[in-house]
């Protein structure tokens, strides 16, 4: 989970860029904060740079698959 103290700097949004999910090795098109769907782990992502590949990290077959969505833009 992320946490911030200065909530001036952060604006809510419902923009549909929070709603894709970037496989491992994804070049996403936006930088920010990423988090992975199945464990939760947190990663920080340059646009046009790959996100972390597969063997990142693993998961328990309860977690799924590794997959990543854009959390902080």
């Amino acid at each position: 989970m992320a946490f911030y103290k200065y909530g001036q700097y952060l604006s809510l949004s419902s923009d549909a860029k929070f709603d894709v999910i970037w496989e491992p090795g994804a070049a996403p098109s936006y930088s920010g904060l990423y988090r992975c769907t199945g464990c939760e782990r947190e990663v920080v992502g340059e646009a046009s740079r790959k996100l972390p590949p597969q063997n990142h990290h693993q998961h328990t077959p309860s977690e799924g698959p590794i997959r990543w969505k854009l959390l902080v833009w």
